[in-house]
């Protein structure tokens, strides 16, 4: 132990005595034992995307696609700061994931109310972690949260691909609420929350146009295959449903239903593993505006392949179809707007998506990824010059991409 000269002055005339000064040293603090068990962690995502051809004007509406063709991107860098749950009946954490670059916009959980409404930063999650003594222990999140439904996640280096399905394209992200999750058993586990809205904005309302008292409420149920179904053991079937309100997506006084079933399954082939995934997203009629019920559908399928130790493939084929109001670009969509690009979603799409991993350097996620977009119900959705006035018009039934991801975890 290092002591100061004016605590040897001290000691020396008898006034402190140094065991009882080592001793208050070597004794941690609150603060210090609280810090202990918090980790930091996160992520920088960084891509290349090419797209054959020429015209960018209209491009596929899949999430987090707009602004990055033919180009160099960062694409957001996360920042976590956790203290989680421990094994004691009585546990207590919390959880702050923080999120930097134009992803934070897409994602769109600021508002005005917080001075963030448009900047490259987020806040992803904040929450508060507890878990009471009822049976197995009830785990509970307040504040901020991840949706509890979907394939995958914001994280891309969490997904099988690179870029994002239309069925993660048409689920929330966020919530603002309480989360309540319980685990049965091995096998069986239950999640169920309530949220002020459908949508992201952080401390958002559904009042107006709703009654004060609305609210967002979910569910969902998970099945993991026990070790006694031999090579399908940790087989995963997921459920979920959600109901409320989400005035960014809907407008007018409509509440949104959102509906999802998920499996992945292990094969008899070690190497390989598949997937399925199905999305509903509906709007009732709207008596403020007179609109009628809407819906939106997705089904993906995965599979990926093992092929060594660094080397994966990862293949993703999906179908998403929609109202026909919902359909974009409606003429009114371009109307009066000068500039930039729009996000294309015809009536009926279909998409392949292949993506080649090798995990080359430690902690580095590399990819190579392949896309394709057609526009199923015949129409002419994407291309189109960048507008540098409202004229352009969308004029290719299909949208290649060409896209490479590095994402460093830390």
């Amino acid at each position: 132990m290092k002591v100061n000269k004016w605590t040897l002055g001290l000691a020396a005339v008898g006034l402190v005595s140094l065991p009882s000064i080592i001793q208050a040293e070597e004794k941690a603090s609150s603060m210090m034992t609280a810090l202990s068990s918090t980790t930091i962690s996160g992520y920088v995502s960084t891509s290349m995307e090419w797209n054959p051809g020429t015209g960018n004007a209209f491009v596929p509406g899949f999430a987090f696609n707009q602004g990055k063709q033919d180009g160099f991107n960062l694409d957001v860098v996360r920042l976590t700061i956790e203290r989680p749950l421990d094994e004691a009946q009585w546990s207590a954490g919390y959880k702050v994931d923080l999120i930097f670059g134009p992803d934070a916009n897409a994602l769109a959980t600021s508002s005005a109310g917080l001075g963030f409404a448009t900047s490259d930063f987020g806040i992803k999650q904040a929450y508060v972690a507890i878990r009471a003594p009822v049976g197995n222990g009830l785990d509970l999140k307040l504040g901020v949260w991840d949706t509890i439904i979907g394939y995958e996640t914001f994280d891309s280096g969490n997904n099988p691909n690179y870029t994002r399905s239309y069925g993660y394209s048409m689920e929330p992200t966020t919530h603002t609420g309480l989360q309540a999750n319980y685990q049965v058993n091995s096998v069986l586990s239950f999640a169920a929350a309530i949220a002020n809205t459908l949508g992201p904005t952080i401390n958002g309302r559904a009042n107006p146009p709703k009654a004060e008292s609305y609210k967002t409420y979910m569910a969902a149920i998970s099945l993991t295959a026990p070790d006694s179904f031999g090579s399908f053991k940790g087989a995963t079937l997921y459920g979920c449903v959600i109901n409320g309100f989400n005035g960014a997506i809907n407008g007018g006084t409509k509440a949104q239903t959102s509906l999802y079933a998920g499996a992945t399954v292990p094969t008899p082939l070690t190497a390989l593993k598949v997937g399925v995934s199905y999305d509903y997203a509906g709007t009732d009629h709207d008596s403020a505006t007179l609109t009628a019920p809407t819906y939106r559908d997705a089904v993906a399928l995965y599979a990926s392949i093992q092929a060594t130790e660094k080397l994966s493939f990862h293949t993703r084929g999906e179908f998403f179809w929609q109202s026909g109001s919902l359909a974009t670009p409606p003429a009114a969509a371009i109307a009066g707007t000068a500039g930039g690009q729009f996000a294309s979603v015809p009536r009926k799409v279909f998409a392949l998506t292949e993506t080649l991993q090798y995990d080359l350097w430690k902690n580095v996620l590399s990819r190579l990824e392949v896309r394709w977009d057609h526009a199923a119900d015949g129409s002419r959705a994407y291309g189109g010059t960048l507008p540098t006035t409202d004229t352009s018009t969308p004029a290719k039934k299909n949208a290649f991409l060409v896209a490479a991801n590095v994402i460093y975890k830390f």
